[in-house]
């Protein structure tokens, strides 16, 4: 058990039946940040379903179905989604900032100009904020010395 799940001593998850537990920490994973148990059918097949089970099936990285995932989204227009994805993606360390912004110049080709400039804004936004948070650690840890 990783210690990103853990609370003093104990899984989060642990109360939840194995493969609600097993879909949330992979949702916790895919997404960057922390996740609760929900209510209701579409949260029990998001959970248990997509991420209990399809985003943990063998054959596919999570890199690899994450730029599935990054172009189908591109495709549809779905900057709301690329703004969950995008910097998960990069916190996480799947795609660097190169990659990034070479996937919005080969993307901008196959869906449209309009879907890659929103995608561009979401990448450019996902780079300068880690930027600026790294900054802002150096600071903190340069004051400190």
């Amino acid at each position: 058990m990783s210690t990103e799940h853990m609370d003093e001593g104990t899984d989060k998850f642990a109360d939840l039946p194995e493969q609600r537990a097993k879909g949330l920490r992979k949702m916790e994973e895919v997404y960057g940040f922390d996740m609760a148990d929900g209510d209701g059918d579409f949260f029990r097949y998001t959970a248990d379903h997509l991420f209990g089970d399809i985003w943990q099936r063998p054959g596919l990285t999570t890199r690899d179905r994450r730029l599935l995932l990054i172009g189908l989204l591109a495709g549809q227009g779905a900057a709301d989604v690329l703004g969950i994805q995008i910097p998960a993606a990069y916190a996480n360390g799947e795609l660097s900032e190169d990659e990034l912004r070479e996937i919005v110049v080969f993307l901008s080709h196959y869906a449209g100009w309009p879907n890659g400039a929103r995608m561009n804004t979401v990448v450019e936004e996902t780079i300068g904020k880690a930027r600026r948070e790294a900054q802002k650690k150096a600071q903190g840890k340069a004051q400190r010395s």
